[in-house]
């Protein structure tokens, strides 16, 4: 008799029960409806429904929609939402959901910043009021630097692109850049997603054993420190008002450990 061959399981598939702060940023409506719609199911999601809809709330806006009515419905598809009717048991539920947009550096936090592009957050970083990378508080740029590599250089405008600098080896080595212009002076910001890296695990048992701790995710690097030639020079530095003030380079910043409660959750949504 022949046997049936098994499929192998998608160990990629997302359901409530394995569903994180981060990874919870991967999922589109779509995929939380069908979480929900398969979950409710399960006697002990349901008794726990409120935890997994605050888990949800922290990447999507839910709208508990009261009254069950096409018009209102529509109204809030066309403000974005996607609209569904949940039922539990013997009770309907309409909701509407709608990923939160990340527009602004206080909308970045720990669980969402691995899951934009470079280009993305530079993106954000540009809509600061363009006031570059000091102008960011320490707990945003600590979150930014949680999940990218940052480096950070200002230079009059005519030396910024100067051949075989630091510009050219940063764009070559992968990294996105934005340029924030102050007077006749650029400030360059790198940006380059971090690889993903497993923690180490202590060793129990060995007397000889080491902690390994995670500051070294954010060791100040030294690459390219003296990123120019030595005998560089800019004209008329009584014009151009240069000093060692006004002059700086910053190089792959380093920050603390995050804090995994970064993010505060909404309110619950009535059952």
């Amino acid at each position: 008799m022949a046997k049936t061959k098994q499929q192998p399981e998608d160990v990629n598939v997302v359901s409530l029960k394995t569903l994180t702060k981060s990874s919870v940023w991967d999922v589109q409506e779509n995929d939380v409806f069908r979480m929900l719609d398969s979950g409710v199911k399960d006697a002990d999601i349901r008794e726990n429904l409120r935890h997994y809809i605050d888990l949800i709330r922290s990447a999507f806006e839910i709208i508990d929609i009261k009254e069950d009515v096409n018009t209102v419905k529509k109204a809030y598809e066309k403000k974005g939402y996607k609209v569904f009717t949940l039922k539990i048991e013997d009770k309907k539920l309409s909701w509407g959901i709608k990923k939160k947009p990340i527009l602004r550096v206080t909308d970045l936090t720990y669980e969402n910043i691995r899951h934009i592009s470079a280009n993305k957050l530079l993106e954000v970083i540009e809509r600061n009021f363009g006031g570059g990378w000091d102008s960011l508080s320490q707990s945003i740029q600590d979150i930014i630097l949680s999940g990218f590599d940052i480096s950070t250089t200002t230079l009059p405008k005519d030396r910024l692109h100067k051949k075989g600098g630091m510009y050219e080896k940063k764009v070559e080595d992968g990294f996105e850049v934005l340029e924030i212009e102050k007077g006749n002076w650029v400030e360059a910001i790198f940006a380059k997603l971090k690889p993903e890296q497993e923690k180490p695990k202590m060793k129990f048992g060995d007397e000889d054993e080491e902690e390994i701790g995670d500051d070294e995710d954010f060791e100040v690097q030294d690459d390219y420190k003296n990123h120019d030639d030595e005998d560089d020079t800019v004209e008329d530095p009584d014009d151009d008002e240069i000093t060692e003030d006004n002059y700086s380079t910053m190089m792959d910043l380093g920050g603390d450990d995050p804090d995994d409660e970064a993010a505060q959750l909404s309110d619950y949504v009535d059952e």
